[in-house]
């Protein structure tokens, strides 16, 4: 996990990562960054079990995945981001809705759809098998974080999709697809539900149309074709909030 914001997080939520490499030059030329140097020097857990290392600049380079690295990696096991894990560490709330990404393939994509999933509280994000690798950095970057709190299941089934759905929302299945005649601000969003969002290029994949009950469309003017996939996720998921709260 790259960046300051990342490694702020991971310590916010008590979650201390393996090693953490970093540059002091790099991370304090921002206040963030030297925020970020003097609480990782005042974390004994880190600075007195040799998890904090320094390295050089050209090191710090070679590790990081941009072009402008901000000074800091961290090191954290993919088994501390177990789906029970991270729903353990939720508050305790009602959360109707279940978010499954149908072959989502664009990294930004599915980083920014994670974000906004876990800003407007959904339950859990369940992926199929053909989604891009949701720990690929550039997807952990667009999420900014939200694999530390947002439960995601990877590499689902449809059974297993069809299972989860019929545990939380008793198979009420609402598909994203452009020219639907159903309206997505016409329907109760309040009462639990599961939205599937497909594929950027191809659109749902027939399993995803055979367990939908309703297709929804966010209306389009001067012959848009369709919304790219996290912004039309992103308004039926505010549209759910703005629903739940009256």
């Amino acid at each position: 996990m790259e960046g300051p914001h990342l490694l702020e997080t991971l310590l916010d939520a008590r979650l201390l990562p393996e090693e953490v490499y970093y540059h002091t030059a790099l991370l304090q030329r921002t206040p963030e960054g030297s925020g970020l140097l003097d609480r990782l020097m005042a974390t004994e857990t880190l600075s007195q079990n040799n998890r904090l290392i320094e390295v050089s600049e050209r090191v710090m380079e070679t590790l990081s995945d941009v072009q402008a690295s901000q000074g800091v990696v961290s090191v954290l096991p993919i088994s501390a981001l177990q789906v029970d894990l991270v729903a353990a560490r939720r508050p305790v709330a009602q959360r109707p809705v279940l978010l499954i990404l149908d072959d989502i393939a664009d990294p930004g994509n599915m980083g920014t759809i994670l974000r906004t999933a876990l800003a407007a509280d959904v339950e859990r994000v369940l992926l199929t098998p053909r989604c891009v690798d949701c720990y690929n950095p550039k997807v952990v970057r667009s999420a900014a974080g939200s694999h530390i709190a947002l439960p995601i299941e990877s590499d689902l089934s449809w059974e297993k999709i069809e299972q989860r759905i019929q545990e939380h929302s008793q198979k009420r299945v609402f598909l994203a697809e452009a020219g639907s005649v159903d309206i997505y601000y016409k329907q109760d969003l309040t009462q639990p539900f599961a939205l599937i969002i497909g594929n950027e290029a191809h659109g749902p994949s027939q399993a995803a149309r055979s367990l939908a009950t309703v297709t929804l469309t966010v209306p389009l003017a001067n012959n848009v074709e369709s919304l790219n996939a996290a912004m039309a996720a992103g308004i039926i998921l505010y549209e759910a909030v703005r629903q739940r709260n009256g």
